[in-house]
């Protein structure tokens, strides 16, 4: 019997609980929780992530065109990266306090399968040119978040340069990126079904890019802080005005992009709040850390609920639905999608309300 296909937006399950467990690590670090829960959280990251990669890779070992086809897959290929990124977020947060050796071995290399990975894509992007309509905020994956949360890890274990190396990457492909992907959300229709979580990462540079920088620097506000604070403030905003669309989404395995995102703006703002010292900003930090535990917490509960049912993954014929499909078949199913903002689009795709 053929295992089951393993979407790579899958590894996102992973990717955000270790963006929760970050949270709870910072409000630890600032007094306000035990250790014991980021601790715990880690290790449902680990098996989580490990759980993913087993089922993935048995599948793959039935179909053996499955790494291949999703690697130069438009609309998959990104999540791919999350299978490397996340081990390395465990190496520096988990094994190294334990295992100074094992911890950095874990570190670089899987920073430099990130780095590789990153590089590839970009290639693969170059190569075979992207239709605009295939772009989706899950491109910051690779090399973006790639390269900031490597920075972070190599913070984390000792090896400044590197971190600092890995920083200027992670920015760099930021701004490069970032204009692209923001020309394509507001000039184009809105992304489908399967793929409109992923506009929740464009809150995750900024935010990101900020605790890199508080790793590099240390955890006070200076020019550069409040330079990153300010836009991840506009985009945080701005998601507000999604909030309907977001509202009518059935849950899919997509639904996960919503969480390290917003579990990366939390301890950015948590570190804020620390930094900063407001007028009840321990009664504050409190509300933040209870909103993403509760949002992760609901995202995660359903998704053991899923797998229960055995709906976590729907049939093939049903990928687009299930937030899985290919980029043919979301490209095939675009035009049937209407939001408010989308229904009254011209001929050339653009929204004109």
């Amino acid at each position: 019997m053929r295992s089951p296909k393993i979407p790579p937006n899958m590894f996102g399950v992973g990717f955000g609980l270790a963006g929760l467990s970050e949270v709870w690590q910072v409000t630890f670090a600032a007094g306000l929780t035990p250790e014991v829960i980021s601790t715990l959280l880690l290790t449902l990251t680990a098996a989580a992530w490990f759980g993913v990669l087993v089922a993935y890779l048995a599948h793959a070992r039935t179909d053996h065109a499955t790494i291949v086809r999703d690697l130069t897959d438009p609309a998959a290929a990104p999540f791919l990266s999350l299978a490397v990124i996340t081990p390395m977020l465990l190496g520096a947060q988990f094994l190294y306090p334990h295992a100074h050796v094992a911890g950095t071995v874990a570190v670089d290399v899987c920073m430099a399968l990130t780095v590789t990975l990153g590089g590839w894509l970009t290639g693969q992007w170059i190569y075979r040119p992207l239709i605009i309509d295939d772009l989706h905020p899950g491109y910051f994956l690779p090399t973006v978040a790639g390269g900031l949360l490597a920075a972070i890890s190599a913070a984390t274990i000792g090896q400044r340069q590197l971190a600092e190396t890995m920083f200027g990457s992670g920015l760099i492909c930021w701004f490069v990126l970032g204009s692209i992907i923001l020309n394509r959300l507001i000039t184009r229709p809105l992304p489908p079904p399967a793929l409109l979580p992923t506009v929740a990462v464009e809150i995750a540079p900024p935010a990101v890019a900020s605790l890199a920088w508080f790793a590099l620097h240390g955890a006070h506000i200076d020019s550069v802080a409040e330079l990153l604070g300010g836009y991840g403030l506009l985009m945080v905003v701005a998601q507000l005005r999604l909030l309907p669309a977001y509202a009518r989404l059935p849950f899919r395995p997509s639904t996960w992009a919503f969480t390290f995102s917003w579990a990366a703006v939390a301890s950015t703002a948590l570190v804020w709040l620390e930094a900063l010292h407001p007028v009840g900003y321990q009664t504050w930090q409190c509300i933040v850390l209870a909103a993403i535990s509760l949002l992760v917490g609901s995202i995660t509960a359903r998704t053991v609920v899923a797998l229960a049912r055995r709906d976590l993954l729907p049939p093939p014929t049903d990928q687009i639905n299930s937030g899985i499909g290919t980029s043919e078949t979301i490209r095939d199913t675009t035009p049937q999608y209407r939001s408010p903002t989308t229904a009254n689009a011209s001929p050339s795709g653009r929204r004109t309300t």
